[in-house]
């Protein structure tokens, strides 16, 4: 399993000859609404070449369900792809019938050749917000989405033992902060915490997550969970 940061909250997961890509903020399309969310990082743009297998949008906000990204990877081929009610609608109504569309909700399951994937509830702004838990090659990797701590999550969370948690950690826009986030992962139980949401539309040192085996990634780089 090779997993890769592409900024913001998006990743990319690369097992058994399938790329699946989770919310790929590609572009600068946010700073168009909101100003102040310009973004401080170039995209780089050899990301937008790929031909994914599967995408996972945890929501319906645009740095999560981004339009201008995922033109370069839906205009064309087929393509898996999940997505809470309200994205999926948008989802199907743009890129029509040739790719195959799952409506994610807390409690699913997926299981495809390489991967199965879980919906985990996610508290956030967007009631339909969802986590998820992706399952390959022996282990299990936890995707919170755009998430508060909130006891429902851990009740919705599958009984399977976790290699990583992913997880935001901006205390904005109804996510956890640092503080918070630490004390998630380490009650996930989650072998390492990567901290997610920071560093593209702020300054956010993310050394504030304090989790004892949190491994901190880098923009367009390989997440090395050692």
């Amino acid at each position: 399993m090779k997993i890769t940061w592409l900024g913001q909250a998006g990743l990319m997961f690369e097992t058994q000859g399938k790329t699946i890509l989770v919310d790929p903020y590609l572009s600068d399309s946010v700073a168009k609404i909101e100003p102040h969310n310009v973004r401080r990082v170039p995209v780089e743009e050899s990301f937008l070449s790929l031909r994914p297998d599967a995408i996972l949008c945890t929501h319906d906000h645009l740095d999560h369900i981004d339009f201008e990204t995922l033109d370069h990877y839906l205009s064309h081929g087929k393509c898996l792809i999940f997505a809470p009610a309200g994205g999926y609608e948008k989802l199907c109504n743009r890129y029509g019938p040739r790719h195959n569309y799952v409506v994610a909700s807390e409690g699913f399951r997926w299981t495809e050749d390489a991967f199965t994937v879980r919906g985990v509830y996610a508290a956030h702004s967007d009631p339909n917000a969802v986590g998820y838990v992706l399952s390959a090659e022996g282990k299990h990797y936890y995707i919170t989405g755009d998430t508060l701590y909130h006891e429902r999550v851990f009740a919705s969370l599958p009984n399977l033992p976790l290699e990583a948690v992913f997880l935001p950690i901006n205390g904005v826009g109804n996510n956890m902060n640092a503080t918070d986030a630490s004390d998630f992962a380490l009650r996930t139980g989650a072998k390492f915490a990567v901290p997610l949401h920071f560093g593209l539309f702020d300054s956010l040192a993310p050394e504030t997550f304090t989790h004892p085996h949190r491994i901190i990634p880098e923009f367009y780089q390989e997440i090395v969970l050692k």
